[in-house]
């Protein structure tokens, strides 16, 4: 199979430089610096191992691939904002022996929350979820660093809306031999609920700056535990912390990496970056939207979803907000939900 990774930052660079690194034909899709970094310097891969240079084919959309191959896998790992773009630009492609992208090839989503293969299966026949557990960084054009040792990331597969595939166990074998453990599952959402969770965070981290207080790991508990709240009234299941740590493990530790210092999470990186755009709609705002389904209030969430696009929309630095002045907001914002 040729992996066609649609969005080669911090995750795709990352899963597109692993595959490579152990002998799989990979095609990295990027725009802008990035892909002339790409094209020019190739894929530097900053890990635990040290510095790895990958030449990998680079292309800033499908045209210069001319018709896609039978064989080829799509891995969707832009930010959910991109999304619809992305699918858009890709699914109408033409495959080698008739039939289209959207048709015939089967597209993994490696994105945080859940909207993405949402938004793929009004397009693509064949979607398949991937919670993501890889801690790693866009550091530069071209370079991008995942810390994790002895394993980059764990990736739990699965076919959307649930269920398991051929595919899905052909990718996973792909997977576990270029440092990922990628477990085959039939219930994906559970995973990635419970990972969405984890990222109500994560507009807290790019608003206040690291969780490291005992008021932001206070706010933090508040507005996971408003997550759970809406999940339960739902009726969505999601996998617990036990459970999650249980497969876990040690497996993912974070080292140092020279030249590749560890910043904040990839709402963290969007303001760093100053692209504009962030993904709270597609985190808090997931919760925000059930609660308003299943009439559950949710302040907090409403709040951190407000911000993140203000910081990014104003093109804030990241961390620029005291926690105390945020801990304020949310006591009005909570108040005003009595």
């Amino acid at each position: 199979m040729r992996y066609i990774i649609v969005g080669a930052g911090a995750v795709g660079g990352v899963i597109g430089g692993r595959l490579a690194g152990s002998g799989h034909e990979v095609v990295l899709v990027a725009r802008g610096a990035h892909h002339e970094a790409l094209r020019d310097h190739g894929l530097r891969l900053r890990v635990p191992e040290g510095e790895l240079t990958h030449r990998l084919p680079v292309v800033d959309g499908p045209a210069a691939l001319g018709e896609l191959r039978p064989d080829d896998v799509l891995l969707l790992a832009v930010k959910t904002q991109d999304s619809v773009a992305a699918l858009r630009t890709w699914g109408p492609v033409p495959v080698r022996g008739g039939g289209t992208a959207a048709e015939r090839l089967p597209l993994f989503c490696a994105q945080n929350g859940v909207e993405g293969q949402r938004l793929a299966l009004r397009l693509f026949r064949r979607v398949h979820g991937v919670c993501v557990w890889l801690p790693s960084t866009y550091v530069e054009p071209g370079v991008v660093s995942a810390a994790g040792s002895p394993l980059t990331g764990i990736l739990h597969l699965g076919r959307h809306p649930h269920g398991t595939d051929e595919t899905t166990r052909l990718v996973a074998a792909d997977l576990a031999k270029s440092h990922f453990e990628a477990p085959v599952v039939a219930d994906v959402a559970r995973w990635q609920y419970a990972k969405l969770l984890s990222n109500l965070g994560n507009a807290l981290e790019a608003v206040t700056g690291p969780v490291d207080s005992e008021e932001a790991t206070a706010l933090l508990r508040q507005v996971r535990a408003e997550g759970a709240a809406v999940l339960d009234a739902a009726g969505i299941a999601y996998a617990s912390t036990e459970e999650q740590q249980r497969v876990r493990g040690d497996k993912v530790t974070l080292v140092p990496l020279d030249g590749a210092p560890r910043g904040g999470g990839s709402s963290w990186q969007s303001l760093t970056r100053g692209t504009g755009t962030i993904e709270a709609d597609y985190l808090n705002g997931e919760i925000t939207l059930l609660g308003r389904l299943h009439g559950v209030a949710t302040p907090l969430n409403e709040l951190f979803q407000h911000l993140a696009n203000t910081f990014a929309r104003e093109r804030r630095a990241p961390g620029s907000m005291p926690v105390g002045e945020l801990v304020r907001l949310a006591d009005a914002a909570v108040v005003n939900t009595r």
